[in-house]
């Protein structure tokens, strides 16, 4: 049996932790499972009134789960169900109570995180910065399906707009550019 190396080992063990970690701190917010808190980061920051088949391929659940997710949310007031684009569908979308939870959430999720990089330097930072990036390339072309990895992601932090983001920069490599997301190109070494 092959065994991970000693940087793979910790990988693993970070990964795991910094999951847990963000997960209890954000549960404690609000008392959310993890695919409420993501199926409200995913509507809050980047998907506009998707269809319910939209939310459950971005979160990786089967229809039945996203069905009762969604449930969930509608009857705790956070999203509401719409007309969606053709007769047959219909749209999820926050309510101002959901856009509100959604923002809690997000920022309590991105003081954990900055929390977590505390006594970092600034080019501690920088080089852990594009060293996470050539992992995050790595998950990407290694990714079959499941949930998408940017379900949690604030969009603007990771510089998408401008082609910064190393999950988007390795999916165009992987699938091909997507109209209207800059990327910087392939990883330079």
């Amino acid at each position: 049996m092959s065994q991970p190396g000693p940087e793979a080992n910790v990988l693993g063990a970070l990964a795991q932790a910094v999951a847990d970690h963000s997960e209890r701190t954000v549960a404690a917010t609000g008392g959310h499972s993890p695919s409420a808190v993501a199926a409200l980061c995913a509507l809050h920051e980047f998907l506009d009134r998707p269809t319910l088949d939209q939310l459950r391929r971005v979160l990786g659940l089967t229809p039945s789960g996203a069905v009762r997710l969604v449930d969930r949310l509608a009857d705790a007031g956070l999203v509401t169900r719409g007309p969606g684009a053709d007769r047959r569908s219909r749209a999820i979308e926050l309510t101002d109570e959901g856009r509100r939870v959604a923002a809690d959430l997000a920022a309590t999720r991105a003081r954990t995180l900055e929390g977590l990089l505390d006594g970092l330097s600034g080019n501690e930072r920088t080089t852990l910065h594009a060293l996470l990036g050539r992992v995050m390339a790595n998950v990407v072309a290694a990714k079959d399906g499941g949930p998408w990895i940017c379900r949690l992601c604030d969009l603007t932090a990771c510089g998408r707009s401008d082609g910064h983001c190393p999950a988007a920069n390795a999916a165009a490599r992987r699938y091909g550019p997507v109209p209207g997301v800059p990327t910087d190109g392939p990883p330079t070494d």
